[in-house]
């Protein structure tokens, strides 16, 4: 892969713009943040929900912020966008700052010039700067080489999905397109709901009572990741938190091992109800949630999990994951 013209400069000594030849890089920043939303429509003809890019990368919780780096062509149009999400990974005892892989974005174009591994080296090095231990993600089929061959990340598992059928026709799917019915389904949903929804933005992640480390979802955390609708439900004795986009997908479970088949019973006709086809949920190996779905479920592969540490020593494959750690849920 070419390099495009440009020679990364040290963090330390980086200003925020980068210049050699046609391409110029920029670190993300507030003044620049609309230049992703161009980006994001010249490659897939759609945009995002207004303030979607402004959410994600502010994590001034964390006391990093805005961590990705733009490239520029000649005409100054965006042409290419690596990002990380800093965010705690809670180990043990031990409290760590970590990033999440996020968005990677190059015009097509540009494409196979070597961008997207210049922006995610000067990202890297960037990190190190701010303290960030280590980098983990969930990349595609797309840019899986890239990461594993390219940036030498190490992958630690595959993690597994599972698709549950509930018997309806996708009533989403049909009425999706059209504005009116659309927008009456949602309140339809939203009233179906409402008997199960509790007053919270998250909930406690299932894979630290499990024993392993993971992302530390605390008030900061569950107030930050507010850039996609989601929301908390009780069925049972249990809580989820779902988000309702092409099925009826949950990011993690609270429930107790008794409880639960009869949970995922309730959580099924609740499904069929809202009209959803299907029921959705990726875990990591290993956990309790796991055990239980893969024992009543058929899965198959999900999330290639991956990281790259720089300077944590630690035992990454003891970091566990659900689909609400994902930055896409």
């Amino acid at each position: 892969m070419g390099d495009a013209g440009c020679d990364a400069q040290q963090p330390g000594n980086m200003s925020d713009g980068v210049e050699k030849s046609e391409l110029v890089i920029e670190r993300l920043s507030k003044a620049n943040l609309a230049d992703l939303d161009k980006l994001y429509y010249s490659i897939y003809r759609k945009s995002q929900p207004t303030g979607y890019f402004a959410k994600k990368y502010d994590t001034a919780y964390t006391g990093v912020e805005y961590l990705g780096f733009i490239a520029y062509n000649e005409k100054h149009e965006p042409i290419a966008f690596y990002g990380v999400i800093p965010c705690f990974i809670r180990y043990g005892e031990q409290l760590l700052l970590a990033a999440q892989s996020a968005d990677t974005m190059t015009h097509p174009k540009y494409q196979f010039k070597g961008l997207f591994v210049k922006l995610a080296t000067i990202t890297f090095d960037w990190c190190k700067e701010e303290g960030i231990s280590f980098v983990f993600g969930f990349p595609n089929q797309n840019s899986l080489h890239g990461f594993l061959v390219k940036l030498r990340w190490h992958i630690t598992e595959t993690m597994s999905c599972y698709i549950i059928p509930t018997g309806m026709i996708s009533v989403e799917q049909l009425l999706k397109r059209l504005p009116f019915f659309g927008e009456f389904y949602k309140t339809y949903q939203q009233r179906v709901l409402k008997k199960y929804l509790q007053p919270q933005k998250g909930i406690e992640n299932s894979v630290l009572k499990d024993g392993f480390g993971g992302l530390n979802r605390n008030a900061h955390y569950l107030n930050y990741k507010t850039y996609h609708d989601t929301q908390v439900i009780r069925v049972r004795d249990a809580l989820l938190w779902i988000r309702i986009k092409n099925g009826f997908i949950i990011g993690d479970i609270n429930c107790s091992e008794e409880d639960f088949e009869a949970t995922m019973a309730e959580v099924k006709q609740l499904a069929f109800k809202l009209g959803l086809s299907e029921i959705q949920f990726h875990t990591s190996h290993q956990t309790k949630l796991s055990d239980l779905f893969s024992d009543r479920y058929n899965a198959i592969s999900s999330f290639h999990v991956l990281f790259k540490d720089l300077g944590s020593n630690i035992a990454m494959d003891k970091i566990k994951f659900t689909y609400a750690d994902v930055d896409t849920f």
